[in-house]
């Protein structure tokens, strides 16, 4: 049961429906999950959806090693909701689904491509040690230039907050898709 009561969409104040409409007005068509928790604080909701708009739809990196990333940062944080939104999303954009299920069990995947490894080994690297070594930026560096670098950081570090929101708050995973990191 998530923590946060979910919200009346007929009770909105002004400010709260302004950013419900913007949201749905935008690419996600809807307020779902981490999404409708923030709406309690639509200060931070209207800042983080556009913020969040922008490292799903608009980075220069393509959306196979944009989701890519997503999915290592929600194993990570073993945030079910944001696993079960993007891991078809990943497949969709080219990922392996083997690869796939490695990231979520905890196992190391078999990535093919370089570009895929490199981010990899960048976002799991950051996530887990808080820093990049001068081999791995090398390595990623090697395939990304400074934008998509930049925007890759953004992209991680944007998810391990939707991410903490789903954890916070016990969003479950949606439409009543099972838990994909069961357990404490």
């Amino acid at each position: 049961m998530p923590r946060v009561p979910d919200l009346d969409l007929d009770a909105l104040d002004a400010e709260q429906r302004r950013v419900h409409d913007a949201i749905v007005a935008g690419p996600r068509g809807g307020v779902h999950g981490p999404l409708r928790v923030w709406l309690h604080s639509p200060g931070l909701a209207d800042r983080a959806q556009e913020l969040g708009a922008f490292c799903r739809f608009h980075t220069s990196l393509p959306p196979r090693l944009s989701e890519l990333a997503i999915l290592v940062t929600a194993a990570a944080w073993r945030s079910g909701f944001e696993w079960q939104a993007h891991a078809p999303l990943a497949v969709e954009a080219g990922l392996d689904p083997q690869a796939v299920e490695a990231i979520r069990t905890g196992g190391t995947p078999d990535l093919a491509r370089e570009d895929e490894a490199a981010v990899y080994a960048f976002a799991r690297e950051l996530i887990e040690t808080r820093g990049v070594s001068d081999a791995t930026y090398r390595r990623a560096a090697a395939v990304l230039d400074n934008r998509a670098l930049v925007e890759l950081v953004g992209i991680l570090g944007y998810y391990t907050l939707i991410s903490m929101t789903i954890n916070a708050f016990q969003v479950p995973p949606p439409d009543g898709t099972p838990e994909p990191f069961p357990g404490p």
